[in-house]
Order: C-alpha cells, then structure tokens, then sequence
C-alpha cells in the first residue's frame, strides 16, 4: 500500500467510515509480509488522539454473553454512545476455521449505525484473544468509538490476556450453586473487575440473588487491589433477555473508570499493558522470523525423528536450533 493510500485509509477511519474501519480490521489481521508493512504503517498514522473505555468480558460458554452484548451495546447506543464489538470466536486447533458466528448473534446490534461488530478467529491464542485484537482496538479508539467490547472465548484459558487489552474486566456468571461456585478458577476472580450475575429473572431470580451473595462473600477473601475504589470488585445482578440491570452495570463501570483516571491508575495501567504488548510482539515477532528462515526449517525436521524417539532432549534440541539461528 503506497503512502498516499494510507493516508487516505487513515482519513477514512478518523471520519468514522465504517468500510474503511473493516478493511483496516482486516489488514491487520492479515499474515502477509506486504500487509503487516502496510499495517504497521496505518497504525503509525492514527497513532494518539481519541481513547475509548476499553471493557473486556469474559464467561463460560451458555452464560448468555452475546445476548448480554447485544442488549448492553443496544442501550449504549440509545444513549448517543458509539459502540464497538471485537468477538474473538475460537479457531480450530486442527483446521485453523472458525465459526465467527457473533454477527448473525447480534443481528439487532449489528444493524445499529452506531455500532460496529467485527468477530476475528482466535487462531488457538493463548487466553482466546486474537494476536491483533489489540490493534483493531486502536483502530475503534481512532475511528471515533467510545466503549469499545471485547469478548473471550471464555473456554478456561488464561483471561489475563484480555484484562491486558481492557480498562475494565467483566466476569460474567450464570446463577449457580455452590459446587459451580467452587470450580471458579481464583485467578479469573483476583482479575475481574465487576461480576454481573446474568439470567437474573423469572424463576432463577432468587437463584441468582444467592449467587450474588456467594461471590461477595468470596471476593471478601481476597486482597484489595490499589487500583480498586471502595467496594470494587462489585457483584451485580442483570438479567440480558429482560434488558434489566444494564444501566446500573454501566454506571459502575463508569464510576470506575472516572476513579482511575483521577487516581492516575487508568494511565498508568494502560503504559504497563503497553510494554506487556511489547514484550509479547518481540517473542512472537522471534518466532515468526525464526519459523520462516528455510535453513532453521530444515534443521527443526531434520532433528525430529530424534525428538520422536527420544534420543535427543526437546531442551537440547532447542537450544541447538537457536544457535543455529543466531549464529553461535
């Protein structure tokens, strides 16, 4: 892509183009080597300027989490608040395919002009984040969105990736007894920010109420961050189907998110997200060059049949290939 084009895509996206934003999306997704320049380029370009409050969420499959989206993005966007959707639908460990299904999930939503839904196939990364999602989130911030929704896969893989990515970690439960309360991982529960009991209506209403009471007691265990108000993490009840619950959800999300700011810790957590992102680059920046180097290829099957039969160490081996790489 010659400069002009970039600019000229850059443009496109500042205005809020919502073709141009999906072409981008798509650019920085690709693996080509010309299309990684051209991104890198694009993204250089909108670098600054606008910044959305960035909310990930996160749950188990069947929790109810793009009919949450959905009617929670709904009611954003009735407000005048520009929305964006990043669902990231988990790939085939075999094929490589994905569903991408979230856009015919969110039909209502995905019709709404003031917002914009883009599901990108996780391509078994770690955490069920897509390796680009964060720069697609650039993008969204650029193009003039305000709260911009990131979805996990949410299949128990480490969720710290996308608290990484986010201002705001959202768990999202389904009401549930105590032995399902006993199998959330703590990991997930020191991280998220806000617990929204979802499904809170009808004759699981008191259930869920229960489920509120028992995660409050449980987040009481745990050591207060010092990037936490008083009473945060908060655990509340919505019901996604009957559309209540939503707006009290958001105002603790933006009282949240106003507190950091004040406080500092809204930047500070965003600089150390960014040299988390930048360590991560440079590892998977190494391997992809490494990977693609015809000689290092050739010496990575050559000592496969060794590693099959286990007459060499995958240590050993390793570190053989890595010097052969750097030129030891």
């Amino acid at each position: 892509m010659k400069r002009a084009e970039t600019e000229e895509l850059a443009n496109a996206i500042r205005a809020g183009n919502r073709r141009a934003l999906a072409r981008a999306v798509t650019l920085v997704e690709s693996r080509r080597a010309d299309h990684r320049a051209a991104a890198l380029d694009l993204l250089a370009a909108l670098k600054g300027g606008r910044e959305a409050l960035k909310v990930g969420l996160s749950g188990t499959p069947g929790v109810g989490k793009s009919t949450f989206i959905e009617a929670f993005g709904t009611m954003l966007t009735g407000q005048g608040i520009k929305v964006a959707v990043l669902a990231v639908d988990p790939s085939s460990a075999r094929s490589g395919g994905s569903i991408l299904g979230d856009k015919t999930r969110m039909d209502r939503l995905a019709r709404d002009p003031d917002a914009f839904i883009r599901p990108s196939p996780s391509q078994s990364h770690l955490g069920g984040v897509a390796r680009r999602t964060r720069e697609a989130a650039a993008l969204c911030e650029a193009a003039g969105y305000d709260v911009i929704l990131i979805e996990t896969v949410g299949v128990g893989q480490s969720e710290t990736m996308v608290a990484d990515l986010s201002d705001i970690f959202v768990l999202l439960m389904a009401p549930a007894g105590g032995d399902e309360l006993q199998g959330v991982k703590r990991g997930i529960m020191e991280i998220a920010d806000l617990i929204l009991v979802n499904k809170a209506d009808g004759e699981l209403a008191a259930t869920a109420r229960r489920t509120q009471a028992d995660y409050r007691g449980a987040l009481h265990l745990m050591r207060k961050r010092e990037e936490d108000p008083e009473g945060f993490p908060k655990v509340l009840t919505v019901s996604a189907m009957a559309e209540t619950g939503l707006s009290e959800a958001w105002t603790e999300m933006q009282a949240l998110a106003d507190w950091r700011r004040a406080q500092g810790h809204w930047a500070t957590r965003r600089a150390r997200q960014a040299r988390r992102w930048f360590d991560e680059e440079l590892r998977q920046g190494l391997l992809d060059r490494l990977t693609a180097d015809p000689a290092i290829r050739a010496e990575i099957e050559a000592i496969d049949a060794d590693l099959a039969a286990g007459t060499l160490a995958p240590a050993v081996a390793a570190e053989r290939v890595l010097d052969r790489f750097l030129g030891r």
